[in-house]
């Protein structure tokens, strides 16, 4: 005899439809070039970076009593930082990338 789990809650025992979820439809309009891309809106790149647990836990107090994402504060606390270097410094010139040669 076969075991069977019931994953899909009350709706799929009793035969019902299932339900949509509310809110826009996801929409991807950009094209992705590299996995850090995926899930992610125009402009933006997924970014990893090793910094101390007080920091982030300060981060995420900042964004909860704010009622913003986590995203949103370091943006904008990047952007200051940048601003920053740059009225002291100059403006940062970003090198443009090399193409990695074609290979046989």
């Amino acid at each position: 005899m076969s075991k069977k789990t019931f994953k899909g809650g009350l709706s799929t025992l009793l035969g019902e439809a299932p339900v949509k979820k509310a809110g826009r439809p996801k929409t991807q309009t950009k094209i992705v070039t590299k996995s850090s891309e995926e899930g992610t809106k125009e402009g933006e790149i997924r970014a990893t970076f090793i910094i101390k647990v007080e920091e982030v836990d300060k981060i995420k107090a900042i964004a909860f009593n704010e009622g913003v994402l986590i995203k949103d504060i370091i943006g904008e606390f990047l952007r200051a930082g940048i601003e920053r270097y740059e009225k002291s410094r100059g403006v940062v010139n970003i090198k443009p990338k090399a193409e990695k040669p074609f290979k046989l």
